[in-house]
């Protein structure tokens, strides 16, 4: 038997450029042939959504906006056209809230590219509501056995940086220093560096974060990027051989850390770009970086195979995300200690609250 599903509901939503968000009843919407309606159970709060908020990404979002795109949920109602999943399922509504399936991006399994790409809470609708709509063939699959309120945060922050280490092509063995290790994103990047054999040098700021990354997200050093007196020398000290991390992967928000990299990483080291400082620009040494050979890049979502493989990593129970959950109508208090740099972890909404 289909579920009851209300006309209305509740959502956090902007009406204008710069907030604020307004917590309020709305309808729900139907889906269309081809979509899923999500009963959202909980939804992660990502940095990406404060952008949204404060409009300084060079991106239009529509207006009125429901924001959010790390949704867990349960399947509701499904258009004809919906093939591969069914009424009941739990799924993920992520950032990549649909593709066209057709462009030369999505052929090669790059659907994030597509120039015609649906982005979950800023282009369309997302998931701080308790009924999101999705296309059927971007929800991620989640298995049952999977308590919502955890997965959620994998769904854009682990699912993101999980890419990002695979772009990075460090292999088993090696050293990748996360910058911004103690936020939502950093957090479960150590954690899957370490599930595919490499070793953390944690980045950031403060006791708290110190603390976390030592001693439960299983980094092997920690650099204070507001107490050390050299940050590219204490880097690289942290390594067996002082050259420096093979890989660096950049969660920060802020621009500095992202000119520090190309400086400490070692010699055909890669710095992957994931963090997206508002008005920020890459900038590195040409002699340092030509001599050194080393490899700059951005690492956006990841495709479906990637959003499935991370999954897998935290069924197997190998991925913990810390978390922290508050009711759907705290999402200002959120926003605000996110814009303070106090939040250590994730926070995750319940919409029932």
């Amino acid at each position: 038997m289909a579920p009851s599903i209300p006309t209305e509901q509740w959502a956090q939503v902007i009406d204008k450029t710069g907030g604020p968000v307004q917590y309020r009843k709305i309808a729900v919407q139907q889906p269309g042939p081809d979509e899923v309606l999500v009963n959202i159970k909980f939804s992660g709060v990502c940095h990406t959504d404060l952008h949204a908020v404060n409009g300084d990404w060079p991106l239009d979002t529509k207006l009125p906006l429901v924001g959010g795109h790390e949704g867990a949920g349960v399947v509701v109602a499904k258009g004809d056209l919906a093939k591969g999943v069914e009424i009941g399922d739990h799924v993920g509504v992520k950032w990549l809230n649909g593709s066209c399936l057709a462009c030369d991006f999505c052929q090669q399994s790059d659907e994030p590219l597509c120039p015609h790409a649906l982005l979950s809470g800023y282009t369309v609708d997302g998931t701080f509501q308790e009924y999101c709509i999705a296309k059927a063939a971007h929800v991620a699959h989640i298995p049952k056995e999977i308590p919502l309120d955890e997965i959620a945060p994998v769904l854009c922050a682990g699912i993101t940086v999980y890419k990002g280490l695979k772009e990075s092509g460090a292999k088993p063995g090696q050293t990748v220093a996360i910058v911004g290790a103690g936020g939502g994103l950093g957090a479960l990047a150590q954690q899957y560096a370490k599930a595919m054999g490499l070793r953390c040098i944690a980045i950031d700021t403060g006791d708290a974060k110190r603390k976390l990354c030592l001693e439960q997200l299983g980094s092997e050093s920690f650099i204070d990027f507001a107490t050390s007196k050299n940050v590219v020398k204490d880097v690289q000290a942290a390594t067996a051989d002082g050259l420096g991390p093979h890989a660096v992967i950049l969660v920060a928000v802020n621009e500095k850390p992202f000119q520090q990299a190309a400086e400490y990483v070692r010699p055909r080291g890669t710095v992957i770009c994931i963090g997206l400082p508002a008005g920020a620009y890459l900038k590195a040494p040409v002699f340092e970086s030509v001599i050194k050979m080393i490899t700059i890049k951005g690492s956006y979502v990841g495709n479906r195979k990637d959003s499935a493989e991370a999954i897998e990593f935290y069924r197997r129970g190998v991925i913990k995300s810390p978390f922290q959950v508050v009711g759907l109508s705290q999402l200002q208090m959120v926003y605000d200690k996110m814009q303070a740099g106090e939040i250590a972890g994730r926070y995750v909404l319940d919409t029932s609250k």
